[in-house]
Parts: structure tokens; C-alpha cells; sequence
């Protein structure tokens, strides 16, 4: 593995960071003016679109798709220091370049497991920022991160499929925005192999029955930028058989694909988080005086710069060479480094975080710095896309079975 970056990655990091520090930043604080005025809080803001408009300009935008007739054409060596760029400001950056959550999942499983009409239909104008979308697979009755338990029902009924279920957690779901979920469902619930017996199916939001019933918090948190969470119920919810993803009972195979890239774009955002962390606490340190002396020249804070520059440098390195491995040997081959970058990356980037608010005293946990709200993202991604416990168990038997 060569750690220097090729050409075009360096010459899209330079491109990206004039844009954040021309634009994003700045943009910050506006964003949260805009909404503030807005008859909706979901609504998008103004200097969103200004974003998304000026990145498409700059040519910095889809970059997360391998494809280069529908993306950026990068591989993700090329795209992982990109997104860690975007995670200094997760809220607004991901989404001015069309690479955020929810959406780059479903764009991906759309255009890996899509046919023609489902891509001309949902996933051009996903790639053209005209539309957003949801991911439904969370349910509140059973533990979701083990994918087989899903007890939404998707039953065939001649030319359609019926759909009733309870979701919730549904990024997305708020926007109003968003008009379709790609929802995971059982085909066959009683069938001899549990992981086929789930099956995706494509439901367009205004689809008599879908109720939108209200917004989940995360840590107090609302997550306007990314369109909420939303607990979602599907009741007789009818949709030609065309919808259908892929195959039935092909959902979990799906699901894997699309949450192995998910994953690693999550770590490289999270590193960006700590790298905005860390430059927040050098600032704090040299500016505040405490006990006679400034907070640079305490010990304990220079332990904590110290320890979250070896932490970062050592993440970087983890999530590098997995992009690589993917790259090279395909998402199976990656499959312990992914699950190590998942159980790692968001463990110390909150710990990073918790000590960054703790110099910044009561402002760390307010609104006038981005860390309270980085460090429920942070901490919300111990979670997300699997439970740390559920990729401990699965790499720690991988491990095992070399002895047995």
C-alpha cells in the first residue's frame, strides 16, 4: 500500500478544502439563521442549495460513486481523505456534495441491484439532488441489528405487493423532500433459510397508507440537516410487483452490500469530526487562562491533544488501508478491517469529542460550538449500521475459527 495520495486525489482535496473554508464554514451558522425562519424546521435552507449549486459548479459532487458514468468514477482509497474533509462539518458538507446519509446507500443499492426503469425513475434524480430518500429497516418491536428478526410484512398480491409494518429511526423520513423509502421487508417468513426471507422493495412516499408520524431525537437532537428520523408506519400499502428490488428473498444479501461502503464512509467522517475537534481544542487551549496560567500549559490538556493526534493518526491509518483492501480484494476480503474500523473509529472519536467539550466547559455543551452535536453523531454511530457487540462477536469468531 502507498500512503501518498495520487494526483487526482490531491488535486480534489485542494479543490475541497478552498470550498469549505470559502463556503461551508461560513455557511454554518447561516444555515441555522435560514432555518430558524422557515414555516418547517425539516425544510431545507437557502444556503443549502447555494451549497449543493456552487459544489456541482466546482465539480466536487457525487463523489462517492465508483461509477464514473454516474459518479465521480473514485475508488475508495481516492474518496476516503474527501470524506474526511466533509465530517468537519458533517451537517452541511456531505449534503452540498450529494454524498450524505441515507441517500448514498440507497444509491448504491439502486444502482448495483436496480433495474433500467428504477434507475431512470429514482436514482438519476437522487444523483441530480432533485430528490432525497429513506432507508427503512429499523423496528421498534424487535432487536433490528440482527436483520433476520424484521417483522414488516411484504406480501405478493397479483401485479402488486402489500406492505405493512412499523419502522422508526428512518433517516430521512422528515424531509419533505424525501419521496422514496427502499423498505426491508419479509417475502417469505416462513421460509427454511432465515436470511431469505427478506426482500427490498421501492415505496414512493405519497403511496396511500404511508404514514409519517413523527420525529425520533437522537440525544435530544432532532437532526434537521439530514431530514430527521422518523418512525414510519406502512398499512396496506400497495406497490407494483416492479418495485421489487432485486429478487425475492435477496433483502439480506442487499443489506450487506449497501452497509459494508456505509460503514467506511462513516469512519472517514468521523475522523474529519476529531480533526474539527482537535483544532477546536488548540484554539480553547491558547485563548483561555485558568488558575493563572493558559489551558495550553496544563498538563492534563496537553495530554489530551497528545493522545487524540496518536489516536487520529492511528484511526487514518486503519480506515486507509481498508479502502485499500476494498479496492483490492473486494468488500468480503475487507470484512474483518471493516468491522475493526466500525468498533474503533466512532469509540475514540467520542472519547476525543467528550474531552473537547470538557475544555470548552459550559460552551461545549451548548449550541454556540458544533461539538455537542458532533458528539451525538459520534456517539449515535456506536449504533448505527450495527451495534459495536454485533461486529465484536462476528470478528471475534472469525478469529477463533483460525484455532479450531
Amino acid at each position: 500500500m502507498d500512503f501518498a495520495f495520487d494526483a487526482r486525489t490531491e488535486e480534489l482535496r485542494g479543490r475541497l478544502l478552498a470550498f469549505m473554508d470559502e463556503h461551508v464554514y461560513p455557511a454554518e451558522r447561516t444555515a441555522d439563521e435560514q432555518r430558524a425562519l422557515l414555516p418547517s424546521p425539516w425544510r431545507t435552507p437557502q444556503v443549502v442549495e447555494d451549497l449543493k449549486a456552487e459544489a456541482r459548479r466546482r465539480g466536487l459532487w457525487n463523489l462517492f460513486l465508483p461509477d464514473a458514468e454516474y459518479g465521480a468514477g473514485l475508488t475508495n482509497l481516492q474518496y476516503a481523505p474527501l470524506a474526511e474533509i466533509t465530517g468537519r462539518s458533517p451537517q452541511l458538507a456531505p449534503t452540498a456534495l450529494n454524498c450524505a446519509a441515507p441517500d448514498t446507500g440507497n444509491m448504491e443499492v439502486l444502482h448495483q441491484f436496480g433495474d433500467d426503469e428504477q434507475k431512470k425513475r429514482w436514482l438519476e434524480p437522487l444523483l441530480a439532488g432533485e430528490i432525497r430518500s429513506a432507508f427503512a429497516m429499523t423496528e421498534p418491536e424487535v432487536a433490528s441489528s440482527d436483520a433476520t428478526n424484521v417483522e414488516t410484512r411484504i406480501a405478493r398480491d397479483g401485479d402488486h405487493y402489500v406492505v405493512d409494518g412499523r419502522k422508526w429511526y428512518i433517516s430521512g423520513a422528515m424531509n419533505p423532500d424525501c419521496a422514496i423509502f427502499i423498505v426491508m421487508g419479509k417475502t417469505d417468513p416462513d421460509g427454511a433459510d432465515i436470511r431469505r426471507q427478506q426482500s427490498m422493495i421501492l415505496v414512493p412516499r405519497d403511496t396511500p397508507g404511508v404514514d409519517v408520524r413523527r420525529a425520533m431525537r437522537v440525544y435530544g437532537y432532532e437532526d434537521h440537516y439530514h431530514g430527521g428520523h422518523a418512525e414510519v408506519v406502512f398499512e396496506n400499502v400497495r406497490v407494483p410487483a416492479a418495485n421489487l428490488i432485486g429478487e425475492e428473498g435477496g433483502g439480506f444479501a442487499i443489506a450487506q452490500a449497501r452497509l459494508g461502503p456505509g460503514r467506511i464512509h462513516h469512519c472517514m467522517r468521523l475522523i474529519g469530526m476529531a480533526e474539527r475537534a482537535i483544532e477546536l481544542m488548540c484554539r480553547r487551549a491558547v485563548s483561555r487562562t485558568a488558575f493563572g496560567k493558559p489551558l495550553a500549559a496544563q498538563g492534563v490538556v496537553q495530554n489530551w491533544i497528545a493522545d487524540a493526534r496518536v489516536t487520529v493518526e492511528q484511526l487514518r491509518l486503519l480506515v486507509l488501508k481498508t479502502a485499500w483492501l476494498m479496492d483490492t480484494v473486494g468488500n468480503r476480503g475487507a470484512h474483518t478491517e471493516i468491522q475493526a474500523i466500525k468498533i474503533a473509529t466512532p469509540r475514540a472519536v467520542v472519547d476525543i469529542l467528550d474531552r473537547a467539550v470538557q475544555l470548552h466547559g459550559a460552551g461545549g455543551v451548548g449550541q454556540d460550538f458544533p461539538l455537542a452535536e458532533l458528539w451525538a453523531a459520534a456517539r449515535t454511530l456506536q449504533l448505527a449500521d450495527g451495534p459495536d457487540e454485533v461486529h465484536q462477536r462476528s470478528l471475534a469468531r472469525r478469529e477463533i475459527k483460525k484455532y479450531l
